[in-house]
């Protein structure tokens, strides 16, 4: 493949990946999640894991890997297993404290 292309594909997963990081450290700081939509969330969860799923197994079965593209959906699973947890986490403390 060449080198300018994968330098390409690169730069847009790292920015892909990127992009969920203020949402992630803004709610790290406040510990608040109500903002978050719970069907949001969920959507973004299950449309990386299909589509990773998608992706590793049409690259086996061309043996040609996008590992940028792995790169990106790995990490935006990262990302938004933090949102999730930190949506019922933050959720159930404020309810225990009321």
């Amino acid at each position: 493949m060449d080198t300018s292309v994968e330098i390409i594909g690169w730069m847009g997963s790292i920015l892909f990946s990127i992009c969920g990081i203020p949402q992630v450290i803004k709610t790290f700081r406040t510990k608040r999640a109500d903002d978050l939509s719970h069907m949001f969330l969920w959507f973004w969860f299950l449309g990386e894991i299909l589509t990773l799923i998608y992706i590793v197994y049409t690259d086996i079965q061309k043996e040609s890997y996008h590992f940028p593209l792995y790169f990106n959906y790995v990490f935006n699973l990262v990302i938004v297993s933090y949102l999730i947890y930190a949506k019922f986490q933050y959720s159930t403390a404020k309810v225990r404290t009321e």
